[in-house]
């Protein structure tokens, strides 16, 4: 979830007023839930809740996803959103490579994102960087989008965890396909080195979004002139794209300290399809993938135990709080058909490729290249030529090349 993405929120006129109603429902909704996660699990898995609720709020106001961004340099030649995408990356990749190889902090052990590097992820990323593209958003852009309203995306949403639960029953043969185990940069590199050589390749990939943009326009496109300045910004959006990356960072590295380990989402999404499917008496618990501990862990243990599902209920309601705020909380139910098929295929995509990639744009390219792993990389690459071919499927959905929709 850096653009004004398919599904972004519009700014709003100079003036308007907030949907108190949402405001208020969402805030008691927020202060419950964190209440009823401290009590019945924690108040470590309560705060991590809370920071999913700063996530959300933070990608709603600065409409800030990967999908949009990567279309509109693909389409319009434009490349702002993609240079916020890697200045964010970026931030966090100077903490965590130091704190991972450090092992912990205030004594809490860390691990980062890291994942073996082979033909499962380069297939899974390409088929969600296609899925994206017709679904409309990537992992944190559809859960923000699903809280600021959107009808459709809650379709995408519907079936991602779909694709993810597949994922999961097939995930094992897809790991007896050649790959290479897991690649820290930091460890094979050093940390300086780690870190150098992460800060070269998103500086070489923001200059040729700077060379292609030139190219075509003959300058870079300037942010726009926001509407609103000071708190009334602040609270009602929209926020910069650059301030709001910085503060993804931010948040990320607090989930790396409290959870110890980076931001996720997608792992979510495979737990509550199996918790679904398995209540609807299918026996998920006999399938490879849910009988490794850590998963059958999961299985076993409430959903509110999960951290990656916590934090992706409160991405939900954070957005759901900064739409209200923004007075743009405005669910529609009519969709074209072509365009809910685009949602139905999307999400299947994407939740396939994201349990084959081993994560998403978060877990598998943000949280994964800050954590010095190379996986995180191949991903990216993966994932934008898939991108890329989605970007010309659309319109056979009745999706042209950028819109909002």
């Amino acid at each position: 979830m850096t653009q004004v993405s398919a599904t972004a929120p519009t700014p709003a006129a100079p003036g308007f007023s907030s949907d108190k109603a949402v405001v208020l429902v969402v805030s008691i909704a927020i202060v419950a839930a964190a209440q009823l996660i401290g009590l019945l699990v924690s108040p470590r898995q309560s705060l991590l809740f809370l920071i999913g609720g700063l996530l959300g709020v933070t990608l709603y106001h600065a409409s800030f996803g990967f999908t949009g961004g990567w279309r509109r340099l693909v389409v319009e030649r434009r490349g702002r959103a993609m240079r916020a995408q890697m200045l964010m990356i970026a931030a966090a990749a100077v903490a965590f490579i130091p704190l991972i190889a450090i092992g912990s902090v205030f004594g809490q052990p860390l691990v980062g994102a890291t994942a073996p590097v082979g033909v499962s992820v380069l297939f899974g990323a390409a088929l969600f960087g296609l899925g994206m593209q017709l679904g409309g958003g990537c992992g944190s852009g559809t859960l923000f989008t699903v809280g600021g309203g959107s009808a459709r995306m809650l379709v995408t949403l519907a079936f991602f965890i779909v694709g993810a639960l597949v994922g999961t029953a097939h995930l094992p043969f897809w790991l007896t396909l050649p790959s290479l185990p897991p690649v820290s940069l930091g460890a094979a590199a050093g940390v300086p080195g780690g870190i150098v050589v992460t800060l070269l390749g998103l500086g070489a990939i923001a200059l040729v979004t700077i060379l292609i943009e030139r190219r075509a326009h003959g300058s870079l496109e300037q942010a726009p002139k926001p509407a609103r300045q000071g708190v009334e910004r602040l609270l009602h959006g929209p926020w910069p794209l650059i301030g709001a990356g910085l503060l993804l960072a931010a948040l990320n590295l607090s989930t790396l300290i409290v959870a110890g380990h980076p931001w996720s989402i997608t792992y979510g999404f495979g737990l509550w399809g199996a918790k679904l499917a398995a209540a609807v008496g299918v026996p998920v618990d006999t399938w490879e993938f849910w009988t490794w501990p850590a998963q059958a862990r999961a299985l076993n243990d409430s959903v509110l135990a999960d951290v990656t599902s916590v934090m992706d209920f409160g991405i939900i309601l954070g957005a759901a709080l900064a739409a209200g705020l923004a007075g743009k909380f405005a669910p529609r139910a009519k969709l074209p058909v072509l365009s809910l098929l685009a949602a139905v295929v999307g999400g299947l995509l994407m939740g396939y490729g994201a349990r084959l990639s081993f994560g998403c744009n978060i877990g598998a390219l943000f949280s994964g290249i800050a954590s010095g792993s190379l996986h995180g990389w191949l991903w990216f690459a993966a994932a934008f030529a898939g991108s890329m071919l989605g970007v010309f499927a659309r319109p056979l959905f009745g999706l042209d090349g950028f819109r909002k929709s």
